[in-house]
């Protein structure tokens, strides 16, 4: 089929990390893919190595999960499948945010899952004019991926911009075909972060350009680290086109600037702030600024559009993830899923309507969780 299949055994362990969720000790009994677990529970607290590298927004150790059984609530075949995006009615796109790495497929009617980048059907085709100074495709073996977007096409190729960490931090762009039974995936390009910018989610532009978020500046000591979670404002959003390179954008500042989306007129972003455990509402292109932020009570993670016309915001409380819908004009809040972390599954980062369904992602793990839509 062109594309590497993905099994459902437990990803090997990334021990580069310098930042993530640790576990604690909290005895329960819980249930997630039709079995009962009794085991220890995750509570969110930042681990921070004391050694010669610097932090980075890398996903941590993490003791294997239980094995992945294909079930009708679990997708199994993940590599901490941080965000999900739909690539078109038939297709999602997941990241992989340990492992091996990557770009995963996942069919949406059987929820077979393939590795489309690296794979061997998998093509560069290098655009170095909307793309200048990129200095290759990403390093096969160290390509870890975070934030993903799809710009839609107007037929079956579209375009998917991936937030990449390893060898470099950068945001890649690839086209995706989705006309062949398995699509076929291109890398076109590469935008490299300047220091000590640490990426995280990714807004795609029409012309070839994004927007994306500076959630925890590499380079960063413990003490910089503790003052996020606290809610100091450390990072900001970045707009880069060819023409203009990267930059900063006016009045983005936030702490933990995660997940953010664009409206449709291209004149309001939303940010996702995990350290403030926050939602911003921020004009774009206008002036004077007009900026509005409400608490959430949990670290959000990624935002993205429900077929409603609200958004869904997801992300880690207590021992525990949840998502809410925002409504764009109101700013009222909605909470529709709320969920204990279990070893199988926790630490939920981003939610995609599929159908009648919410596929559930996590930075961590070896599935997606299914949920019925509310």
């Amino acid at each position: 089929m062109g594309a590497t299949a993905v099994d459902c055994r437990p990803p090997p362990l990334y021990g580069e990390a310098r930042i993530g969720i640790a576990s604690a000790v909290a005895e329960r009994s819980s249930t997630l893919g039709g079995i009962t677990v009794r085991a220890s529970t995750l509570l969110l607290v930042v681990v921070v190595s004391m050694g010669s590298r610097s932090l980075s927004a890398q996903p941590p150790p993490q003791p294997p999960p239980p094995p992945c059984t294909p079930a009708n609530d679990v997708i199994c075949g993940q590599q901490g499948p941080e965000d999900l995006v739909a690539l078109g009615p038939q297709w999602v796109v997941a990241g992989a945010y340990n492992g091996t790495g990557g770009i995963a497929l996942i069919r949406v009617s059987d929820r077979m899952s393939y590795t489309a980048y690296p794979a061997a059907a998998a093509k560069n085709r290098p655009d170095s004019k909307t793309y200048p100074g990129c200095p290759g495709p990403p390093a096969a073996d160290k390509f870890l991926t975070h934030g993903v977007y799809v710009q839609p096409g107007n037929g079956p190729v579209h375009k998917l911009f991936v937030v990449g960490h390893g060898a470099r931090e950068s945001i890649e762009v690839f086209e995706v075909d989705t006309a062949p039974a398995t699509p076929v995936v291109t890398w076109i390009g590469c935008v490299v972060a300047p220091d000590p910018i640490g990426l995280n989610s990714v807004r795609g532009l029409p012309d070839g350009g994004f927007i994306t978020t500076n959630f925890l500046p590499r380079g960063g000591t413990q003490a910089a680290t503790q003052k996020m979670m606290g809610g100091e404002k450390n990072g900001e959003l970045w707009e880069w086109h060819t023409a203009s390179g990267w930059v900063k954008v006016p009045g983005s500042e936030a702490a933990g600037a995660n997940g953010v989306e664009l409206s449709d007129d291209g004149k309001t972003l939303y940010i996702a702030a995990w350290g403030s455990q926050s939602f911003t509402r921020l004009s774009r292109g206008q002036t004077p600024l007009k900026r509005d932020e409400i608490p959430l009570g949990f670290r959000v993670d990624n935002i993205h559009w429900a077929a409603d016309g609200s958004l869904y915001a997801v992300g880690q409380g207590m021992q525990s993830w949840k998502a809410v819908k925002i409504d764009p004009k109101t700013l009222a809040v909605r909470e529709v899923v709320n969920r204990p972390d279990t070893p199988a599954f926790g630490a939920g980062t981003v939610v995609l309507e599929v159908g009648k369904d919410l596929w559930v992602g996590s930075f961590r793990g070896n599935r997606i969780a299914i949920v019925p839509a509310p």
